[in-house]
């Protein structure tokens, strides 16, 4: 049953349900934060880093399910795009001394 997930790639599917979730949940409370005070959640940064998580689950799913290389490799692109723009927004972010 267990190997049957990950050979099919559901096991993939269900991480990236999680992740979904998990983003809809940053952007509710990122909202609300706004609202209650000035600045609120860094809701931009934590969305670049799900969004190179979820990259990274669909290369995998892309191995698991037997997808062409480039596909998997596609994905490592975008999650390597998607990690850049976190790394850029956070440096954006820092205070500066």
């Amino acid at each position: 049953m267990i190997a049957g997930l990950f050979e099919s790639g559901r096991a993939a599917d269900l991480v990236l349900v999680v992740l979904v979730v998990e983003a809809v949940l940053v952007c509710v409370l990122g909202a609300a934060s706004r609202v209650r005070r000035s600045g609120g959640l860094p809701v931009a940064g934590l969305l670049f880093n799900l969004a190179a998580g979820a990259c990274l689950v669909l290369a995998l799913r892309a191995v698991l399910t037997g997808a062409d290389w480039r596909v998997a490799g596609a994905w490592l692109g975008a999650a390597l795009a998607a990690h850049v723009g976190d790394v850029v927004q956070r440096l954006r972010a820092a205070p500066r001394d």
